[in-house]
């Protein structure tokens, strides 16, 4: 039977989430608002909102968890190459936390294949917001001529990070942008981010898959650190994704940067 709580009443622990033999695998409860406060409160259990217009809230804490190991991000030659470019093209910037509110209604609007409709409802968009200003949750943002084209947001509490969503309205413009949230976490000692759920093309950048024990014990041992006193860009921090020797080879042929 499905959990249903209000908003005084605190989130069950994670691990009372249906199992994986059941019609809910992962779900933990049902009900309740999305607020800053629930946030705090659902993040530091590793438990996350998702659900669609017309549903309650559904609280989730799946077995297994996609995870990014900072260390194991997949960075190709070709992806290289374009961040490369991008670093020395003028007009061509990474920012943090320049146009929040732009970044999350961009995913909020963004078609995704196999997916009607959006998750990031306004409901969401509102306390995600309210959550920015009060400092957890943070935009990486990747910019052409003055023009956002890419960007990504996410959570972070203490020495862990949590990845939300991404867009991009040029190639690999998101993949800039998670690139550059890759090194910030790598300059800033933090190894691990939270992807949630399983997806081919997080997979392909180096995601991986493990048990919800082991997330929750990376949990306890890091959301009760001092968090990042900063997010911002440092074009130094680049060179956390590359070793120097790479700078020397030739660039490929131009193209579109983002």
């Amino acid at each position: 039977m499905v959990h249903w709580i209000d908003d005084q009443e605190p989130l069950p622990p994670a691990t009372a989430a249906f199992g994986p033999d059941t019609d809910l695998p992962g779900l933990v409860a049902a009900g309740g608002h999305v607020t800053p406060r629930r946030l705090e409160e659902a993040y530091r259990q590793g438990i996350f909102p998702w659900y669609s217009a017309g549903q309650p809230v559904l609280w989730w804490s799946p077995d297994p968890r996609m995870v990014l190991h900072t260390a194991e991000f997949r960075l190709s030659t070709s992806l290289r190459k374009t961040l490369r470019r991008f670093i020395r093209t003028p007009g061509c910037e990474l920012r943090f936390d320049s146009a929040f509110e732009q970044v999350i209604q961009a995913c909020a609007h963004t078609p995704r294949e196999g997916q009607d409709g959006t998750w990031i409802v306004p409901a969401m968009v509102r306390a995600y917001a309210a959550w920015h200003r009060a400092g957890r949750v943070h935009s990486v943002e990747t910019w052409v001529d003055g023009e956002l084209v890419g960007g990504l947001y996410f959570v972070n509490i203490g020495r862990m990070c949590f990845g939300e969503s991404m867009f991009a309205r040029r190639t690999d413009a998101s993949k800039i942008a998670l690139a550059g949230f890759v090194a910030a976490c790598r300059a800033r000692g933090i190894g691990i981010v939270d992807c949630q759920q399983n997806t081919g093309h997080l997979a392909s950048l180096g995601g991986r898959e493990i048990t919800r024990g082991d997330f929750l014990a990376h949990l306890t041992r890091t959301v009760g650190a001092a968090a990042p006193a900063e997010w911002s860009y440092d074009e130094s921090a680049w060179g956390l994704l590359w070793p120097p020797a790479a700078d020397t080879e030739a660039d490929a042929a131009p193209r579109d940067p983002a």
